[in-house]
């Protein structure tokens, strides 16, 4: 007798709402049995347009015993207040990212959460694709020997030239380190390890921003977060890290990000997609080598972290992308604005597991060997 798919509803249905929607078939531990916005008619859409059973308002879905996981898609300035819904209503959650706005919201549910016996996770699930996880299977290997140092950037010049509604990038909770440093922290966990000790240095280098995109071209944006984070990343394990987040950059040769090791150097794929390419060079070699990227999961494959916390609750095991690891991320990016404003290294409170690597072998839909 095959055992009933765990159910989940989907809350908040906008535009990341379709590739979750979207890629749900390719599992058959769970599926997606509403989903709700405070947006009805939105949520009526996507339901039609997906084929989702049933369209519902927000506490309607969490007045339903039948669903067991959210999945939290809403605005970062609400994943707190819904993820903690979800959790006194005794459901799983898992998040976009980043896992809530302040530590102590953070703290606050996974604490909550401990004490219900239910899961937290949250995005990024980025680093379970196959290109960083034949990164991650190089450097357990010792393709580079021990990691030494590692480096990470992600620089632009902001979205106001292309974003429809980029006004929020620019507001306390957004900016390059709030915006885009989940995937590459992420990534830099799941290869070394905690982080103990941040330091940080942070700047908003032009007070206002002019949006070039409709449908509100023209208008100016106010400034109030910083838009350009140079960090420090003291890795417990030994290695120590570079991450820079800029919107002040117009162009650039920088790489994503390498690791550096005793025995060599490795390229890694851009973290904020799943796929290649992977690049490595020893040092006796003459030049990079391109890693064949043979693992599952290249393509968008956004669902990954949910997945694997469904299939965690039904094999009684950690899950990767863990409320845990969501919350060791917020801390970091915290202490890289506190140290910039206080002038000083900030020592880590938090700290989490390495997530376990993907087997080597699996099949599309699958988790575990």
């Amino acid at each position: 007798m095959s055992q009933a798919k765990i159910q989940v509803g989907l809350i908040g249905c906008g535009t990341i709402s379709g590739i979750y929607l979207k890629n749900r078939a390719w599992f058959e531990t769970f599926e997606i049995a509403a989903c709700a916005d405070l947006d009805e008619d939105r949520a009526r859409a996507r339901a039609e347009e997906y084929g989702v059973p049933r369209a519902c308002t927000v506490a309607e879905l969490l007045a339903d015993p039948a669903i067991t996981v959210v999945l939290n898609l809403t605005v970062p300035q609400a994943h707190a207040t819904v993820a903690l819904a979800a959790v006194r209503a005794g459901k799983s959650v898992y998040n976009e990212k980043p896992l809530t706005l302040s530590r102590e919201e953070g703290q606050l549910l996974l604490d909550e959460a401990r004490a219900q016996g239910v899961r937290v996770g949250c995005a990024p699930d980025t680093f379970l694709g196959a290109g960083l996880q034949t990164c991650r299977q190089l450097l357990d290997e010792g393709a580079i020997g021990d990691p030494v140092a590692a480096t990470a950037f992600l620089a632009s010049h902001g979205p106001e030239g292309w974003h429809p509604n980029p006004d929020f990038y620019y507001q306390v909770g957004g900016g390059p380190l709030f915006d885009m440093a989940p995937y590459y922290l992420t990534a830099l966990i799941n290869f070394l390890g905690p982080v103990r000790r941040v330091s940080g240095s942070a700047r908003a280098s032009f007070p206002t921003r002019t949006i070039g995109s409709e449908p509100f071209r023209g208008t100016t944006i106010t400034v109030n977060t910083p838009t350009h984070v140079a960090t420090t990343l003291d890795f417990a394990a030994g290695p120590i890290g570079t991450l820079i987040t800029s919107f002040d950059v117009w162009s650039h040769t920088l790489p994503r990000i390498e690791i550096y090791g005793s025995a060599g150097s490795l390229s890694v794929p851009d973290p904020n997609r799943f796929g290649g390419p992977v690049r490595l060079r020893r040092a006796a070699d003459e030049d990079w080598t391109e890693i064949p990227v043979t693992r599952p999961y290249s393509e968008n494959a956004r669902i990954l972290g949910l997945a694997d916390m469904v299939q965690g609750i039904i094999s009684d095991r950690p899950h990767r992308a863990s409320g845990e690891l969501a919350f060791h991320v917020l801390d970091i990016m915290h202490a890289a604005l506190e140290s910039s404003e206080q002038g000083k290294h900030i020592e880590l409170s938090s700290s989490c597991e390495r997530p376990a690597a993907l087997p080597e072998a699996l099949a599309n839909g699958r988790l575990d060997g």
